[in-house]
């Protein structure tokens, strides 16, 4: 074993090793994805949860990270980190879930009112943000009532914490579209909460 070969496996066993060298890596070492897996499968998990629902989560999840581990080749890390590439598959993914993400919203509208101790959805999330419970309603009928496209910029702002630049990274869409599509999005639910920004102290840009 040469040196040069001896320093290549340390970098390879490195557990400091960026996504993007490591995905870069896993295209020779396919079981090196394993790791991109246990890094984020927590979050994105979260993610289709509190859009969808556990079931529909635990089954997506798989599916984000399939998608991903065949298509590693194409990945550009001059485009962009992992993290927002693989909330681009989740949010793909959701868009053939809609009817799933209606149905809860339209349940939560009837439900009227935060339920303690139990797993909340992503609408409550954000209601909670507002400290305004009887505003639930309201708001997970505007939530419902949004185009596709925005309601995705705004929870993936929302509940994925990613910035302009990785919202338009995962969408795939111009940095500014990403700015037109959440000023919206934040237009209407303010509108109706009565002038409430319901994402304060929440996403950055």
């Amino acid at each position: 074993m040469t040196a040069n070969t001896r320093a290549s496996d340390l970098t390879d066993r490195s557990e400091k090793i960026s996504d993007a060298a490591l995905l870069e890596l896993s295209r020779r070492k396919p079981e090196r994805f394993g790791e991109i897996y246990d890094r984020y499968v927590g979050e994105i998990h979260a993610y289709l949860g509190r859009r969808l629902d556990r079931q529909a989560a635990d089954d997506l999840t798989a599916e984000v990270f399939l998608a991903a581990f065949r298509k590693r080749e194409a990945f550009d890390p001059q485009r962009g980190e992992v993290r927002p590439w693989l909330y681009g598959f989740a949010t793909n993914l959701i868009s053939s879930h809609r009817r799933t993400e209606t149905r809860r919203l339209a349940a939560l509208q009837r439900s009227a009112a935060v339920r303690d101790g139990t797993e909340h959805g992503h609408e409550e999330r954000v209601v909670t943000r507002v400290d305004a419970v009887s505003a639930q309603a309201r708001l997970a009928a505007e939530l419902r009532a949004l185009p596709d496209r925005d309601r995705d910029v705004l929870l993936l702002s929302a509940l994925g914490d990613l910035s302009h630049e990785e919202v338009a990274q995962a969408l795939d869409i111009p940095y500014g579209t990403v700015g037109s599509r959440l000023w919206r999005a934040r237009k209407k639910l303010r509108a109706a909460l009565g002038g409430v920004n319901p994402l304060a102290g929440g996403s950055h840009g």
